[in-house]
């Protein structure tokens, strides 16, 4: 019966660290930032893409940083956001 448990237990790890490794990150250029509300409205837009998981903006250095699940979004689709808020984004590093 030890046994079960223990095998039960390594079961349930394994979809929680799947899913740790299937997130991704990925750093964007963004321009036309030029007042303390464009990061806010930078974030609000790539966090309503689907599967992003966190935006970190950096109004100083112009990037945005965004954790996604690459199964649901795409670097694409987080561009796009930012984009058609005003601020257009290209991934940089990728």
């Amino acid at each position: 019966m030890i046994a079960l448990s223990l095998v039960s237990s390594a079961s349930a790890q394994s979809p929680s660290e799947a899913v740790a490794v299937a997130e991704k990150t990925q750093t964007f250029a963004i321009e036309n930032m030029s007042c303390a509300s464009c990061p806010i409205t930078v974030r609000l837009a790539m966090e309503g893409v689907a599967g992003v998981k966190s935006v970190k903006v950096d109004f100083e250095a112009k990037t945005a940083t965004v954790v996604y699940d690459p199964s649901t979004a795409t670097v694409a689709a987080i561009a796009a956001a930012s984009t058609d808020a005003g601020y257009p984004a290209k991934a940089i590093g990728s």
